[in-house]
């Protein structure tokens, strides 16, 4: 029957030994940086996963539509167990993270449903690069905000949770390029910006993933183990592996210097920056 009768293609799923472990190495590095510093790891995800389906002869286009979405399908996983360790050490804004929800959940929608399908990205990559550098500039200098600077009030709230929804899913990105900067700048601590950055990463997470496996269900040349834009196997390895190294993330975040970690998240993003621009302009 046509694969689109069936839209869960698990049959036939190679076993590579040697594209397990590289998933797992995959899964366990991001799933530290997610601890670390909040963050769902995507743009590290995205070019091996493009990558690895290159090579099963899916098509350019696909290949990088299939790695965003899976590489935002982990992040569900991932933030679960970063999360956890996070509010443990008290390091979570619920009051924040509820208050931005809503916003998240309608940018994401908004993103994954519709414009994930028709945009080509290379502006949008472009534009990120200019900004994940601007930011980075702002913390690796550590500018303080302006001490009377407070989270926005409710309509604030609401239009920055869609923007990071908006702008996560398009990029496969748990939104902390976005979420962290712009608490720090409205004066939330640093460790409590990373904290409930992972807190955000599953509305994100959730809310996009459901629109890419809807999007995706009248695709064709789906590879197996597909379940719209999810490449199955990828996700299970990668959540395995980023939830045993999560917590470790976490632990290492509450025992360095907040300068420090300021520094390191900067230069996270530098390379997150020069990674979007080279694929914006080779675009």
């Amino acid at each position: 029957m046509p694969a689109r009768c069936s839209p869960v293609r698990i049959a036939r799923v190679p076993i590579d030994p040697s594209l397990l472990l590289e998933l797992a190495l995959l899964g366990m590095t991001t799933g530290f940086l997610a601890g670390l510093l909040g963050i769902g790891g995507g743009m590290l995800m995205v070019p091996f996963i493009t990558f690895f389906l290159s090579h099963r002869d899916v098509a350019p286009d696909l290949a990088v539509k299939m790695a965003i979405a899976t590489s935002m399908a982990t992040i569900i996983f991932t933030s679960v167990s970063s999360v956890r360790a996070h509010h443990r050490r008290g390091a979570v804004r619920w009051d924040i993270a509820l208050a931005l929800a809503p916003g998240i959940v309608l940018g994401s929608m908004l993103g994954s449903l519709g414009v994930f399908k028709l945009l080509k990205g290379a502006w949008l990559a472009v534009f990120f690069s200019l900004f994940v550098g601007f930011s980075a500039t702002q913390m690796f200098l550590n500018r303080k905000p302006t001490p009377n600077r407070q989270m926005p009030g409710t309509a604030g709230k609401l239009a920055a949770g869609g923007a990071i929804g908006f702008l996560s899913g398009l990029v496969g990105a748990g939104g902390a390029f976005i979420s962290v900067p712009f608490m720090t700048w409205c004066n939330v601590p640093m460790l409590n910006a990373v904290g409930t950055s992972a807190a955000l990463g599953f509305p994100i997470a959730a809310a996009n993933v459901t629109g890419y496996i809807i999007a995706g269900q009248s695709l064709q040349g789906l590879p197996a183990g597909s379940f719209g834009y999810i490449w199955l196997p990828a996700l299970a390895v990668i959540a395995i592996g980023s939830v045993v190294t999560a917590p470790l993330g976490a632990r290492a975040a509450h025992a360095l210097p907040v300068a420090r970690l300021k520094r390191i998240f900067a230069s996270i993003l530098y390379l997150l920056a020069a990674y979007m621009l080279y694929k914006g302009l080779a675009g």
